[in-house]
């Protein structure tokens, strides 16, 4: 359901096989074919859900898309009845939801990796899209800077777990009720023991930027906290708004980064994300080599299948 579980090499392993379908192309034997992939999404999603299906596609294998309305559970169908049954149906369940205990439920019950394609403590398939862009960009992950301000988010978690494991150094500007979780920090903290990677937290934006090759940040209200808006919007802007004067703190060849969707003037300012500086676009569409790199490592070129190789 994250990156626990995955030793470096592997990630590593995993982005090299995606920068390659990028510059190759997709390999003509369809190394899926036969092989079929429950989307299940309880959230809305333009890039993840589009992403993942034409990945399946170029690798041969077929998706089938299913929303939560649409399935059993919606009528109070158990978890584990409904992940013992697709286990039987499909080789992999990709999975995007509201909350993480759901998506812990479904690796519980299920005997076929479950990808997890967003929950509310992790966005595992973002950080991949993101490490990705980071290589192409600077030519190494280990001992970039990334600077993240705003929201200790989901995102956020997994840009954590990422950076720690593959040894760049992350600081995480964010206001002190909404910094990243305890044990998230204290796994960063662990891990970077091993690859060299630091994790600080800070309150103050241009302590986190200056000096940094990467800047990235977030909305401030995600999917399912617009009750929330109001207050939040108070917390964070104007102070955790990426500016052009926050930028020049960043090195002078620093890259902007955001996994979209955008609000341009709350988070971000739209000469940054529009700007020459941004790598968004690439970043974004990074997702697709990703998620086919994934796949094909889960179902083909990985150990056997075991859950805690879910992500």
């Amino acid at each position: 359901m994250d990156f626990e579980g995955y030793a470096a090499e592997e990630v590593l392993y995993i982005l090299d096989m995606a920068i390659n379908f990028k510059k190759k192309g997709y390999p003509d034997s369809k190394p899926l074919s036969g092989k079929s992939i429950a989307l299940i999404f309880e959230k809305p999603s333009t890039r993840t859900r589009v992403s993942f299906q034409v990945a399946i596609a170029k690798l041969g294998g077929e998706s089938i898309p299913l929303s939560v309305s649409e399935m059993q559970l919606s009528r109070g169908e158990p978890i584990s009845d409904t992940m013992r049954v697709l286990s039987d149906y499909v080789n992999a369940v990709v999975a995007r939801v509201y909350k993480h205990e759901m998506l812990s439920e479904m690796v519980k019950y299920s005997s076929v990796p479950v990808i997890n394609a967003l929950s509310d403590k992790f966005h595992p398939c973002q950080a991949l899209a993101d490490m990705m862009t980071i290589k192409e960009l600077k030519g190494n992950i280990y001992g970039v800077k990334v600077a993240y301000v705003g929201d200790g988010n989901n995102v956020c978690n997994s840009l954590i777990q990422a950076c720690s494991l593959l040894g760049a150094r992350i600081s995480v500007a964010s206001p002190k009720e909404y910094q990243p979780p305890e044990d998230v920090v204290a796994q960063a903290k662990e891990w970077g023991k091993r690859s060299g990677g630091t994790i600080e937290l800070t309150e103050n934006p241009e302590d986190a930027v200056r000096d940094a090759d990467v800047v990235y940040t977030d909305v401030f209200v995600s999917m399912g906290q617009e009750d929330e808006r109001e207050r939040r919007l108070k917390v964070f802007y104007p102070k955790y708004k990426v500016t052009e004067r926050l930028m020049s703190l960043a090195k002078p060849d620093a890259i902007f980064m955001h996994c979209l969707p955008a609000h341009r003037g709350e988070e971000v300012e739209a000469s940054v994300i529009d700007g020459k500086r941004s790598a968004v676009w690439q970043q974004a569409a990074n997702r697709l080599h990703t998620e086919a790199a994934l796949l094909l490592y889960l179902l083909q070129d990985g150990k056997k299948f075991n859950p805690s190789l879910s992500v």
